[in-house]
Parts: structure tokens; sequence; C-alpha cells
């Protein structure tokens, strides 16, 4: 099984157009992605060697923040001054282990498209920063040994929760850009006015929910609040596994480059990396029964208001049972979740 497509991403194409450029034999080839990102953005190849990374321009006075920052793990940030403009340095992005090429080119590739929104130097330099503490974490995931149980079968609750939206929603990337969980905020979907927590249970205890913080079902700021509960058995060499319901959204999204570089950035986020999918074909999942409640007023749960000075560390859990009159159907919940 190959769950990761192949297909050649857009930035992997100009990569390969600036190997095969013979007029420049040293120092660091730079081509812009497209037209629509700000003149500061390039795709970059450093010869000799063929050094494949991305190449930023930004102001001298942003330069300290990069520094403190420091080298990420398997990846470079080399500062060269620019010569053309002396207020400026070239900071120049590159991997040093080939194991995780394929990784790299992802990130690359998402960096692209994300920073196109992005029509100033300052917000360029602050997202910058907050992409490269990511991606610190995400090759520190990258060197462990794949993802625990409990992190699979949570994933896999998201996952579904996706495939479901994907099935009610034409916009793919806004349905990936609401997924927020990978970056561990206090919903797994959110977007605008409305937020999405999905759960995942299995067991013996099918109908216990553990809630993790006070922020987690609290509508402070919200419109619309929606708890998924999905409660699934866990099989071995049975099932539906991690890995097919992977593929299953790749082939969803096989007609959007875009989306499905999105999602492969977002599983990367997540701890899901392909040298470990050989980890995850002999657990498979059947779905038992899944609810949706909209959380609101008398719904069981804590919030922040209810705490007192001094209380932290918040966990509790909750009767799913015990919230019939919150539930609503699939549908009613779907046409909530709009990206207006």
């Amino acid at each position: 099984m190959m769950t990761t497509p192949m297909t050649t991403t857009k930035i992997e194409q100009i990569w390969t157009e600036q190997e095969s450029d013979q007029s420049v034999t040293e120092g660091l080839i730079l081509r812009r992605y497209t037209g629509s990102i700000l003149p500061s953005v390039f795709v970059a190849m450093r010869k000799p060697g063929k050094v494949r990374g991305v190449a930023i321009s930004i102001p001298n006075n942003e330069l300290p923040k990069f520094i403190a920052l420091g080298q990420l793990r398997d990846i470079n940030i080399d500062a060269i001054p620019d010569s053309r403009l002396p207020d400026k340095t070239t900071l120049f992005l590159y991997l040093t282990n080939d194991q995780h090429k394929d990784t790299f080119s992802v990130l690359c590739e998402d960096l692209m498209t994300w920073i196109g929104r992005i029509d100033n130097d300052h917000n360029l330099v602050k997202e910058l920063l907050n992409r490269f503490e990511k991606w610190k974490s995400l090759f520190d995931k990258a060197a462990l040994q794949g993802l625990t149980a409990e992190e699979q079968r949570g994933l896999y609750g998201e996952l579904h929760f996706i495939r479901k939206f994907l099935d009610h929603k034409k916009n793919p990337i806004d349905i990936l850009t609401s997924w927020v969980g990978p970056s561990m905020n206090v919903q797994d979907f959110q977007y605008s006015s409305w937020a999405v927590e999905v759960k995942t249970t299995h067991g013996n205890n099918h109908q216990k929910i553990h809630i993790n913080n006070e922020r987690q079902l609290d509508t402070t700021n919200l419109v619309n609040l929606f708890l998924f509960h999905t409660s699934i058995e866990v099989r071995r060499d049975n099932g539906e596994s991690l890995n097919q319901i992977i593929d299953i959204l790749y082939d969803k999204l096989s007609h959007d480059q875009l989306a499905s570089n999105r999602l492969k950035a977002k599983l990367m986020e997540c701890g899901y990396f392909r040298q470990h999918e050989h980890l995850y074909n002999s657990t498979g999942y059947f779905i038992r029964d899944e609810t949706f409640h909209k959380v609101y007023d008398d719904f069981p749960r804590i919030e922040e208001e209810d705490i007192r000075n001094g209380v932290g560390d918040v966990k509790y859990s909750i009767i799913i049972t015990n919230c019939g009159e919150y539930l609503r159907t699939e549908q009613d919940v779907f046409d909530l979740l709009n990206f207006e």
C-alpha cells in the first residue's frame, strides 16, 4: 500500500528545472513560485550540489529573531547578505537529511501556498517564525517510532469526521484549514464563529467521553459548538485501517492538488509520516455508533467562568447517553458549518 500520493508538486517541478539549468554553476538560483505571493519569497537551489530549498528576503532588523530560533532538526538556515538590497538579508532554508526529503517537499509547498495570502514583510516574518517553530516540533516527531495507539484512534476519529465533511461540502481547502486539532487548538475544528470537538471512544466504556480542559466545551465567542462522538471497535487485521481512511481522503482530493498537499502537511503535523505507514496496517476500526450533540445552555460541562481562582488542569468526563436532548442530525450540523 502506498498511502502518500506520488504526484509531482509544483515546487518539485521548479527544483527539477533549476537542476537542469546550465546557465548557473555556482551560487543560489532563485525563482518565484507564483506572481501572487510577495516578491521576497523564492523557490531556491544552491549550486554546486543541487541543494533544494526556499529563500526569503527579510529586513536586517528582523534577523536576530531567526538567529535566536536556532537551527531546526535536519534543516539548516543560512543567512546571506543581499548585495542588491543592503538593508535586507536572504535566508536560505534547506534540508540536511535526505531521509526526510518527501516531508521537506510537502512543507515547502504548503509554506509557499500559505504565505500567498500575506501582503507585507512584517506579517511574513511573523508567519515564518510560527512555521519554523512548528517545523522544529514536526521533525522531532519524525524521529519517533510512530503514533501511540491512543493517538492513532484519535486521528482516525478526526479523519472520519473530515470524510463526512467532504461528503457534505465542496470546498476542501476550507475544510482542511478548519482542521486545527494538529496545532493543538482548543477544539479540533474551528472556523469563524463555529467549532467542532471530535471524541473517539473504544473498549468497554464507549459512552464515557473525557474532556481535557475547561475551554474544550466553552462556547464563549462561538455561535455554534458541536460535539461529534464516534464509538469504535479496534480489531487486528480487520476493519478499516488508518492508512486506508487516508487513502480514501486522498482519492476524494485527487482533483485538488492544493487540498491534497494541505492534508499531507496536516497529517505530518499530527505525527503521521510515510516512513511509519507499515506500523498501522494491522490495526483496523469498526464504527459502532456516532452522534452529534450541540453544546449550549445546560449541557453537562465545566466552563472557564466556573473555575475558582487558583484551580488549573481541569479534566472531567461526560456520560454521553445522558445528553439526549442535545442530539442533532448530521445534516442539521453540516448545514450550519459554513465558510462565509
